[in-house]
């Protein structure tokens, strides 16, 4: 199986311990599934990781554009984790669930002034600045609030992560950050130390997602802490905080490389330990923001089959209750999924067909070319893997169409933490004229 966490007895599908196909009977499909435990440890090797290898106050930050709901954050606290939030609605959803705000992290490239004030009210203890309008906003908007806002300052460190051109955000011309190879970077540091109402705590780089090495994280953290010694000569300011961003890359399908995550966070550790060694600057304390490798594999979603069609000569197509609405990754990506018959899971694969979705665009695929038992038909159940990052938080309402609930697993035990949308609840904020 392609996680430790699957299994198949009796013929059927088991996920965290639990019976998939009951679980489908007894929620309904579409339906997301997450382990629990499987979240938590993957919290604890970041934790642990960084504790054993990094620089004291160091700290893994949950992207939660992963994978957004009120549970998450819970685990993450409890976990000692902190939140990297980009908008003001991952803000307020941290808040309602009790998270600590003053370890969230508030991203993005273009934070409104609304969107400023409402962290700052929010009790948000970082700002992740991308730009001099930014900061010019932010230092007076604190200013008016009376507060110091603590800030990293985010900057391109010009990296090519080599993996997708869709996910790759530390090149010189990405719309995040500041380029250092131009100047402007150190000119930007320079301004952001003499705001009155900022505090320069340190910077931050992202340059990807789907990583498998840590060649990338410390080609990064070179040209990284190159620039921090650049900031301490030029400036006579020392970074306290690193932030290497995320992007630790997930198997998907068989055949795809694994990743010892521990092991890369202490090779980029040691790295970082010596060459600030070399260069004459105190090792400054690490932020890592992993998303996708916490949960990703944590989730599957289960669907029902409502159709096979066979065409004679050309291909097939299954057809399921689901779609690009609750997984838009294919459509997005051309994303790899392994999918299973999870009634059927002991049959031997004899049919080749596209999975799609109920959607009405002829880009509603989910997987192409999947193998399927011969007799796959109407009602079996279909499981799709490593569903748990950005697929809830991507989900749409197109063509009307509710979004699943989330189930979470522990212990062999089921709970619902995201409810099932209902049709009252997709039209909860429209204005029915008389």
């Amino acid at each position: 199986m392609l996680y430790d966490n699957l299994e198949v007895k009796n013929g059927r599908l088991f996920f965290a311990g639990a019976d998939t196909v009951s679980l489908a009977k007894k929620h309904g499909t579409p339906l997301y599934l997450m382990d629990e435990e499987l979240i938590r440890r993957r919290c604890r090797e970041y934790r642990d990781a960084l504790s054993e290898a990094a620089a004291p106050g160091s700290m893994a930050i949950y992207a939660s554009k992963a994978c957004c709901f009120a549970g998450i954050y819970k685990i993450i606290s409890e976990e000692g984790l902190g939140a990297d939030l980009v908008s003001p609605g991952e803000i307020y959803t941290a808040k309602k669930a009790g998270f600590p705000m003053e370890n969230a992290y508030f991203q993005g490239n273009n934070k409104t002034d609304g969107d400023i004030e409402f962290a700052i009210d929010c009790g948000v203890g970082y700002f992740v600045c991308d730009g001099l309008d930014e900061l010019e906003a932010l230092d007076r908007i604190a200013g008016e609030k009376g507060i110091t806002q603590k800030i990293l300052l985010r900057v391109t460190p010009g990296i090519d992560p080599h993996t997708y051109d869709e996910v790759a955000t530390g090149k010189v011309d990405s719309k995040f950050g500041i380029a250092i190879e131009t100047g402007q970077a150190i000119e930007a540091v320079g301004i952001a130390l003499s705001k009155p109402n900022l505090r320069l705590e340190g910077i931050h780089c992202h340059v990807g997602s789907m990583v498998f090495d840590s060649d990338v994280f410390v080609r990064s953290a070179a040209v990284m802490l190159e620039f921090i010694a650049e900031i301490k000569k030029i400036l006579n300011f020392s970074v306290k905080i690193l932030d290497l961003g995320g992007g630790y890359g997930v198997k998907y399908y068989q055949g795809q490389g694994e990743l010892d995550i521990p092991a890369n966070i202490r090779q980029v550790c040691g790295f970082v330990a010596e060459r600030s060694n070399e260069l004459g600057i105190g090792v400054p304390a690490l932020r890592l923001e992993p998303g996708r490798s916490i949960v990703a594999d944590a989730g599957i979603t289960l669907y029902s089959v409502g159709a096979v069609k066979k065409i004679t000569g050309y291909k097939n197509y299954v057809s399921v209750d689901g779609g690009m609405t609750d997984n838009p990754r294919y459509a997005l990506y051309g994303s790899k999924y392994t999918v299973l018959t999870a009634n059927k899971a002991d049959r031997e694969p004899a049919l080749t067909a596209d999975l799609v979705g109920r959607c009405c665009e002829s880009g509603d695929i989910i997987q192409p070319g999947v193998r399927f038992p011969a007799d796959i038909a109407r009602g079996d159940i279909v499981a799709v893997l490593t569903t748990g990052a950005y697929n809830y938080s991507m989900a749409s309402n197109y063509n009307r169409v509710p979004r699943p609930p989330i189930v979470m697993i522990s212990g062999g035990e089921d709970r619902v933490a995201v409810r099932r949308e209902s049709f009252d609840d997709l039209i909860s904020n429209d204005i029915i004229l008389e």
